[in-house]
């Protein structure tokens, strides 16, 4: 089974940093152009368009579909590299995305508010307060992050950056849980989740 690279080696190298680690991963490889599932099935997402911020958004697989749907959107990532491929795609596509290239482990996030934030594949447990602050009343969280059983068939992301079974809802502080889930999903186990912060 061939194995997402959104996934493999989630995790700098001792010798570079995050910067250089990801310019180095999205240089070397292509990277999935199609959005999560969870994203594109999710019924519960707003219809409306509004302003959204893809947290570590990388190559824009969600933020430019989220674009075809109306949504003004942001991207915030460390990868200049990924970001290139980002705003090539929407050039390609004549479609508007904004970006920002951002340190998330020293740099806060991007200005909100935000009417919508996807966060799939990215975890710092110390960002979810800052998430549900620039979030706008009745504003929407969606993503999905690795949990811990994830190692039972994948060697990454290593433990430090994977959910604990169950974790994740004790996260979402502030947040109405509307949906969430979490099992096998394309050889990966994930919690899924959409929360909306109240109105």
């Amino acid at each position: 089974m061939t194995r997402s690279p959104i996934y493999d080696e989630a995790m700098p190298e001792n010798t570079h940093t995050d910067c250089e680690h990801w310019n180095l991963r999205y240089g070397k490889q292509p990277w999935p152009l199609e959005p999560s599932p969870w994203l594109v099935t999710n019924e519960l997402l707003p219809p409306r368009g509004g302003r959204c911020l893809d947290v570590a958004g990388g190559t824009g697989r969600n933020a430019l579909w989220l674009a075809r749907h109306g949504w003004a959107v942001t991207i915030a990532d460390v990868s200049d590299v990924a970001i290139a491929q980002a705003l090539e795609r929407a050039d390609e596509e004549h479609i508007s995305l904004d970006t920002v290239q951002v340190d998330l482990t020293s740099d806060p996030l991007p200005d909100g508010p935000w009417d919508l934030i996807v966060l799939f594949h990215y975890l710092d447990r110390d960002l979810f307060p800052t998430i549900t602050e620039t979030l706008v009343s009745g504003g929407t969280l969606i993503g999905a992050l690795a949990t811990v059983r994830n190692l039972e068939r994948n060697p990454r992301p290593p433990r430090p950056y994977l959910l604990e079974e169950g974790e994740l809802p004790a996260l979402l502080v502030g947040l109405e849980v509307v949906r969430y889930e979490e099992g096998w999903q394309d050889g990966h186990h994930d919690a899924r989740f959409l929360a909306r912060r109240p109105p």
